[in-house]
């Protein structure tokens, strides 16, 4: 077996299986300690990692080597005569998106353009092959849209496979002036980290939440540019954004049993149960009491 998942924590991690050889992780360490990922994967396989917040460490060699990836890194790793487990370390609030791809299937993609990828050319082919890089700000607003995904069950896997070929030809695809041909407001980090402010605000004060002028003004970015950089890195507007967290929030709060109907619409921001129960059956399509019901059947 080329994939197999070994003692993670829970809750950190998502799973998505393209097809056979080909998976999108994503691991989220929002625990008050440091979390490790341990998972067998064989030779065969290429790394693709990216972190997109925080700090996480890479073990080797049964923790004799190590590397590091920050927030905005990127790594690659293939070594085809040795197996290369994934053995991390993740500090608390990190987020890591990866690819995982046979080279089989990977070598498919590229096949007339294998010289252009290195570890592809000939001679190169059976030897391995490490390499970091930055995270560019096109590769950031896919790889906020993997993260942050809100569709409807039925496509996911649809989205998730075609984001994954948009992110790896993304990361083989560096001339200078790609990402400004892309998206000029967000070849600016300046202006990416601001727009991560704002996520950050709406979402620790999503029971009150500020207006957009004064969100603008909290992270100062002008109106239009906090409205249409959002867009462009979290895929929706930002009181869309705001409402599918909230509902994400309500659901898992009502899936634990502590709190009853009244008191998770009053968390997430309602101040009364019939909004709430609006608000929840418009998003999941049924009411809060037939979905805790529905979990204990």
């Amino acid at each position: 077996m080329d994939f197999e998942f070994k003692n993670n924590a829970v809750g950190i991690l998502e799973e998505t299986k393209i097809e056979d050889g080909f998976y999108i992780l994503k691991f989220c360490n929002e625990t008050p300690t440091k979390q490790p990922v341990v998972r067998q994967l064989d030779s065969s396989l290429l790394q693709f990692h990216f972190c997109t917040k925080g700090h996480i460490k890479f073990n080797f060699n049964n923790g004799s080597y190590s590397l590091s990836l920050n927030t905005d890194q990127s790594l690659l790793l293939y070594n085809p005569q040795v197996d290369l487990p994934m053995n991390l370390e993740m500090d608390t609030d990190s987020i890591l998106v990866s690819i995982v791809i046979s080279i089989k299937k990977f070598h498919s993609l590229f096949s007339s353009e294998a010289d252009y990828i290195p570890f592809l050319g000939e001679g190169n082919r059976d030897k391995k092959y490490y390499t970091d890089g930055t995270i560019s700000p096109s590769m950031n607003v896919v790889l906020n849209q993997i993260i942050n995904y809100n569709l409807h069950s039925s496509i996911k896997l649809l989205y998730s496979k075609g984001k994954a070929y948009e992110l790896l030809s993304l990361y083989f695809n560096r001339p200078e002036d790609a990402d400004i041909e892309q998206c000029p407001f967000l070849v600016d980090e300046e202006n990416v980290l601001k727009i991560k402010k704002a996520k950050e605000i709406i979402i620790a004060k999503m029971a009150e939440p500020p207006t957009l002028n004064e969100l603008s003004k909290e992270i100062g970015l002008p109106l239009s540019k906090l409205k249409d950089g959002f867009k462009q890195l979290y895929g929706e507007p930002v009181y869309a954004f705001l409402f599918d967290y909230k509902m994400e929030v309500a659901r898992q709060l009502l899936a634990s049993g502590t709190y009853n109907v009244n008191e998770v619409g009053l968390k997430v921001g309602y101040s009364t149960s019939s909004h709430f129960i609006a608000a929840f059956k418009k998003k999941y399509g049924t009411t809060p009491k037939k979905y805790i019901t529905g979990l204990h059947q």
